[in-house]
């Protein structure tokens, strides 16, 4: 194994180790296959769901609750995971999300009720939320900044899309050939070897201070990883329900819910401010917010990640509702999307940091936006390749180039041993910007479905003016982020890991 070179970095409460080259890409490869795999799962029961729902005798109105309670436990602990990583080091942290992760993907895989497939999937979600963040700070502390560390940032993005759209394909191929069951089986095996490799691989974390209880209690900010986290994990709640039916919102569970997160923000606010003002730890300060490029990044990358899963999910649902297409044949129309997103991961961190960052993101938002104007446009008796295919070449340039400049921009904002924080704003931003989208769209969707004059409301040409409202929406938010970019970025330079431009930054 190749070994490290020593620098101390000002400012920094520990010892920085940069890996040289050798052993930094195969850093970057064992996060990326461990983050791959996660998203492999998802894309497997986004595909399987009807069969898995037959097999363990899911009641329609809970069927989709394995999708949506993963990203609801997700994201409620990635702020809390990339804070205690901080403190005990991320590769503690990593390796304990990887092994636990193995583990749950297997228990999804030998379910045999409901209720054991979706508390596995829950604790998929924490044991997730345990390997993106502390991800980014593995990066940060053992990759120079500058290109390679790019690289990184960017191969690691390539895992979640890479993954997910991976996992569709082998979903459609397992369900029509062996049974769901042993794609959950091949996750596991996959996961679980990344666990001893991940510790010959990554460096043991070098902390100023030995981790320890005292340290747990008196360094992190418990009250407000509470607060954001408790907001986050109800509001994505309510999105989940009113996803499902928008009726919902007379649900008093739901009312209840919505209004203690919106008043949980401001409390989240003031704590920070009074967190500050009295020197004790504070989660995500208050100033940050105020810089417009680390504000219109979280609103891209929201944005951004909404368009991604939008795109994809009623992509899918169009090719099978609309065209009559199997699982697997719809898998294969969204290989495209796979490939491309894989080709522009793997070359972004090569030349990121030659371009100006805003003219990046306004240009990739802008050719993107193709996607859904093509999707909205279409004919469902024009042949795949008329503008089907080309609107799965279009659709992953927006968020995989942002993953990365995004990645780069935040990470900068917060100092060097609070990486697995920055990580984790991250992956919130994202993961709250789907929970938004899918909501948000969906709701838009019914109601053109529910205006059609068609007496079938479940009929292909009723849900197809549904889907045709859903694309003009991304259609709307892509050239949205396009002019978030223009507006908030004018003044970043080039989106680089070791330099950023001199210039003064505006406040907001």
């Amino acid at each position: 194994m190749s070994t490290v070179e020593e620098s101390t970095s000002v400012g920094r409460s520990f010892d920085t180790k940069w890996v040289k080259p050798a052993r930094a890409y195969m850093i970057m490869t064992h996060l990326t296959l461990v983050i791959f795999m996660t998203s492999v799962t998802t894309g497997l029961v986004t595909t399987g769901i009807p069969t898995m729902a037959q097999d363990l005798n899911i009641p329609p109105q809970t069927m989709y609750w394995p999708l949506s309670v993963f990203s609801l436990t997700a994201g409620a602990c990635l702020i809390i995971s990339g804070t205690v990583a901080d403190v005990v080091g991320s590769r503690r942290v990593f390796l304990t999300g990887t092994f636990l992760l193995s583990m749950f993907t297997l228990g999804c895989g030998l379910a045999q009720r409901d209720i054991q497939l979706t508390m596995f999937r829950a604790f998929q979600g924490i044991s997730v939320a345990m390997c993106l963040p502390t991800s980014v700070g593995i990066l940060c502390h053992t990759i120079a900044p500058g290109r390679l560390r790019n690289v990184g940032f960017a191969c690691t993005g390539l895992g979640q899309p890479l993954g997910f759209s991976l996992g569709l394909v082998l979903g459609g191929v397992f369900i029509n050939t062996v049974g769901w069951r042993p794609g959950w089986y091949f996750a596991a095996a996959t996961i679980f070897v990344c666990f001893p490799i991940g510790l010959l691989v990554i460096p043991v974390d070098v902390l100023a201070v030995p981790p320890s209880f005292k340290r747990l209690r008196t360094q992190v900010d418990w009250p407000g990883a509470i607060i954001a986290s408790a907001c986050l994990s109800m509001l994505s709640f309510v999105l989940v329900r009113l996803s499902e039916d928008q009726c919902n919102i007379h649900d008093h569970t739901v009312i209840a819910l919505l209004v203690i997160s919106v008043i949980l923000m401001p409390v989240f606010i003031s704590w920070m401010h009074l967190a500050a003002k009295r020197n004790l730890p504070v989660l995500i300060p208050n100033e940050p917010w105020r810089r417009i490029s680390f504000s219109s990044v979280c609103v891209m990358v929201m944005m951004s990640y909404a368009v991604i899963q939008v795109l994809e999910l009623y992509c899918t649902l169009f090719f099978q509702k609309i065209q009559h297409l199997d699982a697997l044949q719809s898998s294969i129309r969204l290989l495209p999307s796979m490939i491309i997103g894989a080709i522009l991961n793997l070359t972004v961190g090569l030349f990121i940091h030659r371009v100006s960052a805003m003219w990046l993101t306004f240009s990739t938002s802008l050719v993107c936006a193709g996607a859904p104007l093509l999707m909205a446009l279409i004919d469902p008796l024009w042949p795949y390749w008329y503008a089907a295919f080309p609107a799965q070449v279009l659709h992953p340039l927006s968020a995989d180039v942002l993953f990365c400049v995004g990645l780069i921009i935040i990470s900068q904002e917060f100092p060097e041993d609070t990486k697995a924080l920055a990580g984790a704003v991250f992956n919130t931003m994202g993961q709250f910007g789907t929970s938004i989208g899918l909501a948000v769209v969906g709701i838009i969707a019914d109601n053109a479905t529910q205006k059609t004059p068609c007496d079938d409301k479940t009929s292909p040409p009723a849900l197809f003016e549904g889907y045709k409202a859903a694309f003009w929406t991304a259609f709307g938010l892509t050239l949205a982020t396009a002019a978030v970019s223009i507006i908030g970025l004018r003044k970043i330079g080039k989106a680089d890991t070791g330099q950023r431009k001199q210039n003064s930054e505006e406040v907001l």
